[in-house]
């Protein structure tokens, strides 16, 4: 009898430590990858009714369940409120409320996905095509086009907007009669450190240079208050390297992409040169439009509107940069792209083709791998994920 309640005993003792390595390989298997909300910006038209949401499944690259998440005119830019319960986009018209100024909208996220009209304010100028939030989140700063003027709105505890607190006008035209014949701010951009803020003006060949004062929503012109790229380059849109030592502009008009060192304390850029986003044989007509940079810190990439093509470089340690390679966006006129927030995949929005299409990248190259067939999402312009 002894011998038996030993026996059984010991079985409960084996049983224990199996339940109990169970439980710990359990906890230590790795967490499947979240599913992201993407949300589209888009040029409304008889395709298009405004803002729309997705899925996007980390574990295999996916994208689906695409939907109408607000109906609301030409919202081409959005950014999303670092509590994650506010998103804004821009109405790009030039004319709002009888005035000669576009729009920027606030939206609640509801639980669902789907967003909710809170209220609108005039963005300062004609033409808003670019909108970012302070990681504070008590200040939202807009880039206008056709206005050329920048412009920063506080905003509230609930999310909704204030009329603008500061409105700056650019000046200057540069050498392209047709496409500089005057300002045209193109991006609003701030600094690892959200002390000043970066906005590239492809009509004067120059990013201007202002610091912010987040709890009043205000700018105010830094020193120095700009830096100059080639003239006739046109810069565009404007990225950051991890390290917080480098920053790159890419210009729409010369389709190049100007490296600068950052000194932090200052504000100050400085150019360390420029490299081509297209191959050494393409003839063709171009325009280059969005820019960002790995989290990896080891490659660049650019979309280009004519080649229809995302370019690839790499970053050298100085930050100055060399051609990898170009991947064709499977459609027409990639205004936008965006990268996820693991840096495993690239998505790029085909304007006049009405799709999205879905890139592996390979951490050792930088190169990207088509994963399935482009999604279909009406007049994509602007990409921007969020974790659930």
């Amino acid at each position: 009898m002894m011998q038996d309640s030993w026996r059984t005993l010991g079985a409960c003792v084996v049983s224990l430590g199996f339940a109990a390595t169970v439980a710990a390989a359990q906890r230590e298997k790795p967490a499947k990858p979240p599913t992201l909300r993407v949300y589209f910006g888009t040029y409304t038209d008889a395709k298009s009714k405004g803002i729309y949401v997705g899925q996007f499944d980390l574990a295999t690259g996916r994208l689906d369940s695409i939907e109408l998440a607000a109906a609301t005119t030409r919202p081409s830019f959005l950014a999303i409120h670092p509590n994650r319960r506010f998103l804004y986009a821009v109405g790009e018209i030039g004319d709002f409320q009888g005035k000669k100024t576009g729009a920027v909208n606030a939206f609640a996220i509801e639980p669902s996905g789907k967003l909710t009209l809170l209220n609108q304010q005039p963005s300062g100028g004609t033409g808003p095509c670019h909108v970012t939030v302070h990681p504070i989140g008590t200040c939202l700063l807009v880039a206008n086009y056709s206005g050329g003027t920048v412009a920063s709105l506080p905003i509230r505890d609930d999310g909704r907007l204030g009329e603008p607190a500061s409105v700056i006008q650019h000046q200057g035209k540069g050498p392209n009669a047709r496409r500089q014949e005057r300002p045209h701010a193109h991006s609003i951009n701030l600094d690892p450190a959200a002390t000043f803020v970066f906005a590239p003006d492809l009509g004067v060949d120059k990013v201007f240079i202002y610091r912010v004062d987040a709890v009043q929503a205000r700018l105010a012109p830094n020193d120095p208050a700009w830096v100059e790229v080639a003239p006739g380059a046109g810069p565009r849109h404007f990225d950051f390297h991890p390290n917080g030592r480098f920053a790159y502009v890419i210009n729409e008009l010369d389709s190049t992409v100007t490296a600068m060192a950052y000194d932090a304390p200052s504000g100050r850029l400085t150019p360390l040169g420029s490299v081509s986003t297209l191959p050494k044989d393409f003839s063709g007509s171009n325009t280059t439009a969005d820019v960002h940079v790995h989290p990896s810190g080891k490659f660049l990439y650019g979309s280009n509107r004519g080649h229809d093509s995302i370019a690839i470089l790499s970053i050298h340690a100085d930050g100055t940069l060399r051609a990898l390679g170009h991947e064709s966006t499977r459609g027409k006129t990639p205004r936008n792209f965006a990268l996820d927030p693991t840096g495993r995949y690239l998505l790029a929005a085909n304007q006049d083709t009405s799709n999205v299409a879905v890139f592996r990248i390979d951490a050792k190259t930088g190169r990207l791998a088509l994963i399935g067939e482009p999604v279909e999402v009406p007049r994509p312009v602007c990409i921007k994920m969020l974790s659930k």
